[in-house]
């Protein structure tokens, strides 16, 4: 009988003790956030930066009393490397893993195909860097964009070569991705719009390293000025440097993705005097100045293109969530077409297609630092 009492106790122990594990775990409730970008390979740069703005706006998000309902806040980054197939199985990684949201990813031709598969599960996606038109063009309703478009983008250059630097011919080299394609395209419609000549059009490949062959073709033409829409900065500098060395004369100008302290980093004073177009970011407003400590104490690193983009797409989306008191879908893309607020990169609002809008300024390398030169929205220089 004693025996029979004992056991009787121990396994009244046991209940008690698994049940309190189980009240444990259920009060444990953790907010899970993917990140997409490219973490390894020639875009790792944009990518960890993409990666590096989400995990300080959690933080952020987290010294500010976190979200109600939720013990804690989680990044759950993955590596697109820039490959649609790959961002493809990354967006499915992140289903497994239960995410509500994603941040990214960097290439439009990651975005376009990892948005729709996220589409299927009804989770939601901000990309901080995908310029392509397409990307919101599609009627998904669960991709938002915080960068601009490059619709916007490439009548902002082209306004600025023929306005401010009287640029009569042009030639123009992109790297065949779906951005850089699109965005050369761009540049070259609206150029012969607006009567500057483009000699030629021609293109390289994704981890070309010898552009002698098209800078050949470049020298000969003796542009006014060289466009180049590559996919990162990596691969600008090498054709800034290669450029210059070969006696290219032409103004240089890149687009957003080469647009990044790399460039400057590695052409070093090849890159002295190259115009970049970017998202207009006040670096002086007291918002952008907080997200730069934070961000520098918590890396270690300076920001990069993509940082402030990456980190108010981030804290629009953890916004709406607070704002909505769920994760819920419908309630959430409810909560985030109403969400307006001064971010780290501009005020951020989205519109029913889930663009934020575009202000494109020039940029100019300049004693080493990207210096603001020419703002888009007003026609005037700094």
């Amino acid at each position: 009988m004693k025996r029979i009492l004992a056991l009787v106790a121990v396994l009244a122990v046991m209940t008690m003790v698994l049940a309190g594990c189980g009240e444990e775990k259920k009060a444990e409730q953790i907010l899970k956030i993917g990140t997409m970008s490219p973490l390894t390979g020639p875009y790792a740069a944009d990518g960890n930066d993409i990666r590096q703005g989400a995990e300080i706006a959690i933080e952020v998000m987290k010294e500010q009393g976190g979200i109600a309902g939720y013990t804690d806040i989680q990044v759950f980054p993955q590596d697109t490397a820039c490959d649609p197939k790959q961002a493809v199985a990354s967006a499915n990684k992140l289903i497994n893993d239960q995410v509500v949201g994603v941040v990214g990813a960097y290439c439009s031709s990651s975005t376009i195909p990892a948005s729709e598969t996220l589409a299927e599960e009804n989770i939601i996606m901000l990309t901080p860097a995908s310029t392509s038109p397409k990307v919101t063009e599609r009627g998904l309703t669960n991709m938002f964009r915080t960068c601009g478009r490059d619709d916007h983008q490439a009548p902002a250059a082209v306004k600025f070569m023929k306005e401010v630097e009287n640029v009569k011919t042009i030639f123009i080299v992109d790297d065949k991705t779906t951005y850089s394609q699109g965005l050369a395209e761009g540049v070259a419609l609206a150029a012969k719009a607006a009567g500057i000549e483009v000699l030629e059009h021609d293109h390289v490949n994704q981890g070309d390293k010898d552009y002698s062959a098209v800078l050949t073709k470049i020298k000969g033409a003796n542009p006014d000025l060289l466009y180049i829409s590559l996919q990162n900065s990596a691969t600008g500098a090498l054709m800034v440097i290669q450029a210059r060395r070969m006696g290219i004369t032409a103004k240089l100008m890149g687009q957003d993705a080469v647009y990044h302290p790399k460039l400057i980093e590695i052409a070093k004073a090849d890159a002295e005097g190259m115009f970049c177009t970017f998202g207009a970011i006040d670096k002086d407003a007291p918002a952008y100045k907080e997200f730069y400590t934070k961000y520098k104490a918590l890396t270690g690193n300076e920001p990069g293109a993509y940082s402030a983009y990456s980190f108010d797409s981030t804290m629009a989306y953890l916004l709406a969530v607070k704002a909505a008191g769920t994760t819920d879908f419908a309630k959430v893309r409810e909560a985030l077409l109403k969400v307006d607020f001064v971010g780290a990169s501009k005020q951020v609002s989205y519109n029913e297609k889930g663009d934020s809008g575009s202000n494109y300024t020039v940029y100019q390398i300049k004693d080493g630092k990207f210096v603001p030169y020419w703002n888009s929205l007003s026609g005037e220089k700094y």
